[in-house]
């Protein structure tokens, strides 16, 4: 065989390996932005820092149980406020006390009523009217 047969059966088994090389990094690239492979990273290091930040709640909590039962126990009582309000006898809507901050107008024209501000120092007849003259 000659330098120059040799020199192209080198050459070609070169290029068939790079080819090979070439292929296998495109079926890699492929396989790794699937949907399924995107989404199983996503979510398997979700899950990994979820695992982590729920070790972590649970060490801090085995070490403060007298905290978390407060928190709890604030929780059930601010879920449960209405009903507590309605056992002690007071909802906080009597007469009067939403009367004042319950500005009922526009509901006959299909407008949503306007809540007003609870500390309103001035009178609704103190605002200038359509009779008023500047």
């Amino acid at each position: 065989m000659s330098n120059m047969d040799r020199r192209f059966v080198e050459d070609r088994a070169m290029r068939d390996a790079a080819k090979r090389n070439l292929m296998a990094d495109i079926a890699h690239t492929r396989a790794g932005l699937s949907g399924s492979g995107v989404a199983s990273r996503i979510f398997g290091r979700i899950g990994e820092g979820a695992k982590d930040v729920f070790e972590t709640a649970k060490s801090q909590a085995d070490d403060n149980r007298g905290i978390v039962a407060a928190l709890i126990g604030a929780l059930v009582l601010w879920f449960g406020r209405d009903r507590l309000m309605d056992l002690f006898g007071s909802t906080g809507d009597e007469e009067g006390e939403n009367a004042e901050r319950f500005d009922p107008g526009g509901l006959d024209d299909d407008r949503p009523a306007r809540p007003k501000a609870a500390n309103t120092h001035f009178h609704e007849d103190d605002l200038p009217g359509e009779n008023d003259d500047y």
